[in-house]
């Protein structure tokens, strides 16, 4: 098998919503879009990002209503501390401060319209002994 692109699918009630989120803040493209679609992707990002509408007859019926709850949408940044200033200044609500974890990793997150939780992470921070 060779893997010539990798997604990630997220069923939420208003794509566009997400769409424009993720646009308007994080730098995404639309690369398509049709009714209760839309696919965006950044060409640092590694993986598309594809919203779906809850309810679309063309996810199998055991999918339909199933939202983007549980998930968290990851990115890996340079630089934590600016992003997190940056977005506070465009009105994005910060919903968990930037938290360092004890193996290293820092993150913080926030959430779209449709409750989709997007984080900003590095591995820059502090490492206790008991994870080196």
């Amino acid at each position: 098998m060779k893997i010539t692109a990798s997604a990630v699918s997220l069923t939420v009630a208003d794509p566009e919503a997400s769409a424009s989120f993720l646009a308007d803040h994080f730098g995404f493209e639309q690369l398509m879009a049709a009714d209760g679609f839309a696919s965006l992707g950044r060409e640092d990002a590694g993986v598309s990002v594809v919203f779906l509408r809850t309810g679309l007859a063309s996810l199998p019926a055991d999918q339909r209503d199933e939202h983007a709850a549980g998930l968290i949408l990851a990115f890996v940044v340079d630089d934590l501390e600016g992003e997190l200033a940056r977005l506070e200044r465009e009105g994005v609500t910060i919903t968990m401060p930037l938290t360092p974890e004890p193996w290293g990793e820092r993150a913080f997150q926030v959430r779209d319209p449709n409750r989709v939780i997007v984080q900003l992470v590095d591995w820059n921070g502090e490492v206790a002994p008991e994870y080196r």
